[in-house]
């Protein structure tokens, strides 16, 4: 069961308690309440290992292009060395290298700007649903107090 279930649950068990018309207060059962506040609070954990998680893929994305890249880098010195010593083709040579290191260097920017945009769009959703979370629980705390 996600956190938003037991979301659900504990706004269900509000809105289907008591109402005292006159006061416009409202009674929940106590027991129920705490459990689905253990259930939210046990639940918790598990959405910042999916936030960690996320992270840490991100960054093995870009140790991974990073490396992809310093290949491909590599390999086209490589390559601009074999056609300089070629006479006849060093201009083509040059022309070639500096494209694939350009190609190369737009791709690990493109990677680059792609893992973290994923990872902020995650780390973006999983805080807007800790901060609502966090709003509701107030909510029913303010509630509890009156």
């Amino acid at each position: 069961m996600e956190i938003f279930d037991v979301i659900d649950q504990l706004e269900d068990l509000i809105e289907n308690s008591f109402t005292l018309p006159i006061f416009h207060k409202t009674m929940i059962d106590k027991e129920d309440f705490m459990e689905l506040l253990s259930d939210i609070r046990l639940r918790l954990p598990e959405d910042l290992k999916k936030a960690k998680w996320v992270t840490e893929q991100r960054t093995t994305i870009m140790e991974e292009a990073h490396k992809e890249a310093a290949e491909i880098i590599r390999g086209a010195e490589e390559q601009t060395k074999q056609l300089v010593e070629e006479h006849e083709i060093t201009k083509k040579a040059y022309d070639q290298a500096n494209e694939v290191l350009a190609n190369a260097q737009k791709n690990a920017r493109e990677i680059r700007l792609g893992a973290r945009q994923y990872a902020d769009d995650v780390l973006a959703n999983i805080e807007t649903r800790l901060s609502n979370l966090v709003s509701e629980i107030h909510t029913g705390r303010e509630e509890l107090r009156k």
